[in-house]
């Protein structure tokens, strides 16, 4: 969080905190409706306990956790019965809805009912914009400017590709050696090339990977616009500017949200779980055996997974 950020929320602490005032000065009670609730339950669970207790000010973290439970959890608590068949229909149209509306945030009310229209459900326009108000989702116009990450990253899969190095313990002559194995996926097909696997990494080693990234004839980033990576040290300025001067966008994950490389990270904990936890690596040979005969049976699998879902 930059400066600038910083100053902008303690503004907007200051602007609630002095609104209040008013409000018990005026002997005036704060009244929000189940909208207003909803909308502020879903960003308070999103914030955490931990953060809301530094910055809640309108209500307390408490009360905005409680809110969560009653408005957001309770799609899943099967509290309601639904017995009829329009019901039934109503919440399948209701989760439609939703799931339009969050996947498309420039989709209003008329094309949301068109969508609903071609899979086979007939509303009104203003039944898509009762549904969407009741569950705390703001109108198209709005909703379009605050694209968040994961719809940036849906729009843009084809063109996108995300990296992260993994360590890996292996035996040597010297002893105990900490590898380490630089990978890039694309997530398009999942399709995954190890670009470097070695015990010492520095600028001059990731200044040839960079190259051999965006080679012109078979560089595996010729065809990306962006390139997801975190901070760690090891991804050089002089790196990121030979990707940049190729055309490809280099974008860092904020630090500590390793969610934001979601794939990546999700590659680690397979390859791991499922092969490297597995062996005693006895020298770089049967690491890089291992990690090759890995990754193709990764993108095989992942293939026919993307195809499946088709």
């Amino acid at each position: 969080m930059n400066r600038k950020q910083q100053s902008v929320i303690e503004y907007l602490l200051e602007e609630n905190r002095v609104m209040k005032q008013q409000l018990n000065a005026s002997g005036k009670k704060l009244r929000l409706s189940n909208v207003q609730r909803r909308s502020l339950a879903k960003k308070a669970k999103a914030l955490g306990w931990a953060t809301l207790q530094t910055y809640a000010s309108l209500v307390s973290p408490a009360t905005l956790m409680a809110w969560h439970r009653k408005y957001i959890a309770l799609k899943y608590t099967g509290k309601r019965e639904i017995n009829t068949e329009r019901q039934q229909e109503m919440e399948v149209i209701r989760g439609l809805c939703i799931k339009f509306a969050e996947e498309n945030p420039d989709w209003g009310y008329n094309r949301i009912q068109g969508a609903l229209s071609n899979v086979g459900y007939e509303v009104s326009d203003t039944t898509v914009g009762n549904i969407l108000r009741a569950n705390g989702i703001i109108p198209a116009p709005e909703r379009g400017r605050k694209s968040n990450w994961k719809q940036f990253v849906r729009s843009h899969m084809d063109v996108m590709a995300v990296a992260d190095f993994l360590n890996v313990e292996v035996w040597t002559k010297r002893g105990l050696v900490r590898f380490h194995v630089l990978f890039v996926m694309s997530l398009a097909k999942r399709k995954v090339e190890i670009a470097h696997i070695g015990c010492q990494v520095n600028g001059g080693v990731m200044e040839q990977v960079a190259r051999n990234l965006t080679d012109a004839e078979d560089g595996f980033l010729r065809d990306m616009k962006y390139f997801v990576c975190d901070h760690d040290v090891l991804f050089t300025k002089e790196f990121r500017s030979i990707l940049e001067g190729s055309g490809v966008e280099v974008i860092r994950t904020r630090v500590g949200c390793p969610q934001q490389n979601g794939y990546a990270e999700r590659f680690v904990k397979s390859i791991k779980t499922e092969c490297l936890d597995h062996y005693i690596f006895l020298g770089e040979k049967p690491l890089r055996r291992a990690v090759e005969q890995y990754v193709k049976h990764y993108c095989d699998v992942s293939y026919c997974n993307i195809r499946a879902c088709a």
